[in-house]
């Protein structure tokens, strides 16, 4: 069988034509647009479906962008015044820290002023804590005065409305204080009222309920009470006279049924101690006083 092949044959407008049929449709459109509204409503009618709808939705895009960006810009605003605030917290949180510390520091200058005024026949300086021994309690701490400064052995010192302890080492610019509830102390010391003589002890373990213990009290008459206070007797060998101690607050009869020992309040907190005041008069030693630890 033959294979027939067809050819197909290209129509060819030729260019003249085309221009003719154009200028005819452009024509005919200016006279529709001059005389009807059809093609304009025709062209809005194909905008309405086509370029409104894509005008909407970029204006929604344009929104939701410059919501987001508002956004992002009011959080970084946010932040910056969060960061802000937070410095300023800190600083308000220092000041008021200082402010605290300050308040301390003069409430301490303060009571230190008027028992210097208490004790103004005595000499003094002032000398701030530097270090203690493990524990709640300053009973063995070092002040940042020594020899430099004129302190010696065996230098009362005093704080808040009393006595605190006594010079037992010094160096050119420190020294180291044994304070009365310490376990090694005893001090010589008098009820103020009657004058009757007693030995005032520490007691670290004692301290837990405040108070520390006194013996050898000399009481027939019962005179002494609770709430008496307890000053440095005049017999103490290294503690200086009527220097207040502390307060009895309880009381008992010993055992042989002639002397009476108990407990007594210090007046002074030996739980928080900064600023103490070191007498720089030594009392002459004549002999250790009634019971009073020679190492002291």
């Amino acid at each position: 069988m033959a294979r027939v092949q067809l050819k197909r044959r290209k129509v060819v407008i030729p260019t003249q034509y085309v221009l003719v049929i154009l200028t005819v449709l452009c024509l005919a459109l200016m006279i529709l647009t001059l005389f009807t509204d059809v093609v304009s409503s025709l062209l809005s009618g194909i905008g309405g479906y086509t370029i409104v709808p894509f005008q909407n939705g970029m204006t929604q895009v344009g929104t939701g962008f410059t919501k987001q960006m508002e956004n992002l810009r009011q959080v970084k605003t946010v932040l910056s015044e969060n960061e802000a605030l937070a410095e300023r917290v800190a600083e308000l949180e220092q000041e008021n820290n200082q402010l605290t510390i300050d308040r301390y520091e003069l409430t301490e200058l303060r009571q230190l002023y008027a028992l210097d005024e208490e004790y103004s026949s005595y000499k003094k300086i002032g000398a701030r804590v530097t270090g203690k021994d493990p524990g709640n309690w300053y009973s063995v701490f070092v002040i940042d005065k020594g020899t430099d400064d004129g302190v010696k052995l065996d230098m009362n010192v005093i704080s808040g409305g009393g006595l605190v302890g006594i010079v037992t080492k010094v160096g050119p610019n420190w020294a180291q204080v044994r304070s009365i509830i310490d376990d090694n102390s005893k001090v010589s010391a008098s009820v103020l009222s009657t004058a009757d003589n007693l030995i005032v002890a520490g007691n670290l373990k004692q301290m837990e309920h405040g108070d520390i213990d006194f013996g050898q009290l000399l009481d027939n008459a019962d005179r002494v009470t609770v709430g008496d206070k307890v000053v440095t007797s005049d017999i103490s060998d290294r503690y200086l006279p009527g220097i207040t101690i502390g307060y009895i607050s309880q009381i008992q009869m010993d055992p042989n049924n002639l002397t009476k020992s108990g407990m007594l309040t210090p007046i002074v907190d030996f739980e928080h101690l900064d600023i103490v005041l070191i007498i720089t008069q030594v009392k002459e030693h004549t002999g250790a006083g009634a019971g009073e630890q020679s190492g002291l």
